[in-house]
């Protein structure tokens, strides 16, 4: 299994990035995926998970209406789309595969994440 994310960058406050996660070696139309993120010093955080039949969504608290999770299974690829960012946003950014929606979007033994995709918002 192979993720790669990407769609990070510099943002300023206010602004918007999409974030994809494509797959290899994995349907994921098959699995719930999660995104995770992780700023300096700070341990890292579910931002947002999707069921596999794209019938529920969660997110955290601190992105609810402004994050967007979606999956495009033709391309194997899940998006979080990010709007009204905040420094706060700051963090590299990880998606993930399977993990326990029922849970609260947590990690389980067989998981497997993608490298970071850093998103830096500046103000």
């Amino acid at each position: 299994v192979q993720l790669q994310a990407s769609g990070g960058g510099l943002v300023q406050v206010g602004g918007s990035l999409r974030l994809s996660c494509a797959a290899s070696g994995v349907s994921l139309e098959h699995y719930a995926v999660g995104w995770f993120r992780q700023a300096p010093g700070k341990v890292r955080e579910a931002v947002s998970c999707i069921t596999s039949s794209d019938s529920k969504k969660d997110y955290a608290d601190s992105v609810k209406g402004r994050f967007t999770i979606s999956r495009d299974n033709a391309k194997n690829t899940v998006y979080l789309q990010m709007d009204s960012l905040k420094p706060e946003d700051t963090a590299d950014y990880y998606c993930a595969t399977p993990i326990d929606f029922q849970s609260g979007c947590t990690v389980v033994r067989r998981t497997s994440w993608g490298q970071g995709t850093l998103v830096t918002v500046s103000s």
